[in-house]
């Protein structure tokens, strides 16, 4: 293990939007470990927007694998090879592999960096020699990043995660708000998205929810969207007896403002719910075949609703394996609006302390 200063580091998290999220405690706390240290970030294009304005990294790293996967096997090595080359050019003393799959493990070996810290999971620990073994019990994926500095002996300083919104999306958010006629006005985000199947609760269940909550808190109901999912938030507003208003097509900026702008944010485990959590907008995440005390939104202003008493609950699986996704169908609209309604009760009220 190398005792020279450490002068240049790397942090690698190649997606996605939410892991990308609970990985930014890491950089402000190496930051503060190494003042006078150069601080890189790799990752994938998508996730380039949260952490390209970061105030405590030097230069963010976009490793495009769509466009490699996409060539000739000649040209994807060719193209490798090249990126590889990069890396080894900028002489990291130090690089943390927080992502931890076969090609960000072999990324990390591949720098030459004389202190390579990764995780002993599934046999990648062949590209590191500072390996940090997983704690036995759940951990959360925020304190599970930091456990790679912990390794080193670094102090943990802060947990905060960090997505700054720029000026350009602010002014957009609130023209939205200016347009609508929402401004000064309750209002709560459905985001009905989610990576899986599996993580997605029923668009009727939505809109039933929606429709108490605007019955019961007068609120206006934002529904989100992400790229191929138009056509859900629109089904959810067919299903509805009030209106709904539906965000239009936004960037990864543009969503963050609006997020920021509600009053809390009812969604499935998502991207979006997690940088719900980063902007400071209260959440309600809808939980099955995740872990909640492992990647729930974070924060304590946040709350977490799923289906107790499953044998199945949190399978971790992308296709149901008892084919009948009792972890969302079963979980009833009751006991989602129980758990909503005293998260936005303590946003309203603490909005109010603020005006």
């Amino acid at each position: 293990m190398s005792s020279a200063p450490v002068r240049r580091i790397l942090i690698i998290k190649l997606r996605a939007i939410g892991d990308v999220i609970m990985a930014t405690p890491v950089i402000e706390n190496l930051r503060a470990a190494y003042p006078d240290a150069e601080i890189d970030f790799l990752t994938e294009r998508p996730c380039y927007p949260i952490v390209k304005n970061h105030p405590d990294l030097n230069e963010v790293i976009v490793f495009n694998r769509s466009h490699i996967s996409n060539l000739p096997w000649h040209a994807g090595l060719r193209e490798n090879l090249k990126f590889i080359k990069r890396l080894r050019a900028n002489r990291y003393d130090l690089v943390f592999d927080l992502f931890g799959n076969p090609r960000s493990a072999l990324l990390a070996l591949a720098t030459g960096a004389p202190v390579r810290v990764g995780f002993e999971f599934r046999g990648r620990k062949y590209a590191y020699n500072k390996v940090i073994s997983p704690r036995g019990d759940q951990v959360h994926e925020v304190l599970f990043n930091l456990d790679a500095l912990g390794g080193l002996g670094l102090p943990i300083e802060t947990t905060r995660l960090y997505y700054e919104i720029d000026d350009i999306s602010a002014a957009f958010a609130e023209s939205f708000w200016s347009e609508n006629r929402i401004v000064g006005q309750t209002v709560v985000g459905i985001n009905a998205s989610g990576g899986w199947y599996t993580k997605r609760w029923p668009l009727k269940s939505f809109a039933q929810l929606a429709d108490t909550l605007a019955d019961e808190s007068r609120c206006k109901i934002l529904l989100f969207w992400g790229p191929g999912e138009k056509p859900d938030a629109e089904q959810i507003a067919a299903q509805m007896q009030h209106d709904a208003l539906l965000i239009p097509a936004t960037d990864l900026g543009k969503l963050a403002a609006l997020l920021a702008k509600v009053d809390m944010l009812v969604s499935n485990d998502s991207g979006p719910m997690h940088l719900a959590a980063a902007v400071g907008t209260p959440v309600v995440g809808i939980y099955g075949p995740t872990v909640p005390e492992l990647q729930g939104p974070w924060g304590e202003q946040h709350a977490i609703v799923q289906k107790n008493g499953l044998a199945c609950l949190g399978c971790n699986g992308v296709t149901c394996k008892i084919q009948t996704h009792d972890c969302m169908e079963k979980l009833e609209v009751r006991s989602v609006l129980e758990t909503a309604r005293p998260v936005l009760q303590r946003a309203k009220q603490a909005q109010a302390q603020t005006e």
